[in-house]
């Protein structure tokens, strides 16, 4: 059964579908984003852009020339043309000191600011963006600049197709729990380094405070699509609250090697030069892959969306598109 389109105004453009359940890529250099900013059908383009990132998970586009500030509106453009709350923004990262070089909105991920310790395997990173805040993202963009002339690959995992391939029973037992998500990583750090995390508010106005900690459903609804996704993480998700310890801690370990274990609800991209990736960080996880030595960097606006919430009448995505094993 070939797979519905969601591309919409985007569909006279070039484009194919990555993997069967996760990305879609634009190949054609000559479709710019800055273009779809300036275009006359400027709101129908983004928000068709915005709907297929929310189904498709993530979206690629190559060589672009979209700069720092037209990135900020894009990122703030999607979330606001598919109903995001009017008082959620652009996030500012809680480890963005004032004066930053790119302003507040903006996280330089670069290769020089990675650990210089042991972070076990490679498969410990996948996370979604920010689930420590109570309004975490709803969709990021990411444009790649500078990178090693091999490896530096990203990875992204459908947290669709991760909540679609449960037993129905154990589907149920999450859909009633919540999880504590929090960020101590990032204290420590500003410890270490000697400045204060940002009290905020960070983009939204119940993003405030220091202690970096939310809670949220174990399994999320995705307003854009109506789809149940699987909604915790190995870098942020600390445990489940209705469970004990360590029952939470035998579920968060099958949920997130469910995750990353399952190569084939995944894509990965290899990165070229001013590559961007769009992506929806309530539905979908993601992880960079440390296997270079030169220098990787690249610039990053992530937008807030609502609090998240589970709505017991949602389909999962396979039910909806009637799609079988």
């Amino acid at each position: 059964m070939s797979l519905p389109s969601f591309t919409g105004s985007l569909s006279n453009f070039e484009h194919y579908d990555s993997t069967r359940h996760i990305g879609t890529v634009f190949p054609d250099k000559k479709v710019q984003l800055s273009d779809l900013l300036k275009a006359p059908n400027a709101d129908v383009l983004i928000k068709d852009l915005a709907v297929l990132v929310s189904q498709r998970g993530v979206v690629f586009f190559k060589d672009q020339n979209i700069t720092i500030e037209e990135q900020k509106v894009l990122g703030a453009r999607l979330g606001e043309l598919t109903g995001k709350p009017e008082t959620s923004k652009l996030h500012r990262h809680p480890l963005t000191q004032d004066g930053a070089e790119l302003g507040e909105f903006v996280s330089v991920i670069s290769s020089a600011q990675r650990p210089d310790y042991d972070t076990g395997r490679a498969s410990s990173g996948w996370h979604a963006d920010i689930t420590f805040e109570h309004v975490p993202s709803d969709y990021a963009i990411l444009k790649i600049h500078t990178l090693p002339e091999t490896g530096g690959d990203t990875l992204w995992a459908s947290g669709y197709e991760a909540y679609d391939r449960l037993s129905e029973p154990y589907k149920k037992f999450l859909e009633d729990l919540t999880a504590v998500h929090s960020a101590p990583q990032f204290i420590e750090y500003s410890k270490i380094k000697g400045f204060e995390i940002s009290a905020g508010p960070r983009g939204a106005p119940e993003n405030v405070g220091i202690d970096l900690t939310a809670a949220h459903p174990v399994i999320r609804t995705n307003p854009v699509t109506g789809f149940k996704a699987l909604f915790v993480n190995k870098t942020f998700t600390k445990r489940i609250n209705e469970l004990t310890r360590d029952e939470s801690e035998k579920v968060l370990d099958f949920l997130t090697g469910h995750v990353a274990e399952n190569h084939d609800l995944q894509v990965r991209w290899r990165w070229e030069k001013n590559d961007v990736a769009i992506w929806d960080n309530r539905s979908n996880f993601h992880t960079a892959t440390n296997d270079y030595e030169a220098l990787r960097v690249g610039d990053r606006v992530v937008s807030l969306g609502e609090k998240p919430f589970f709505d017991a009448n949602s389909k999962s995505r396979r039910e909806t598109l009637g799609l079988k094993e």
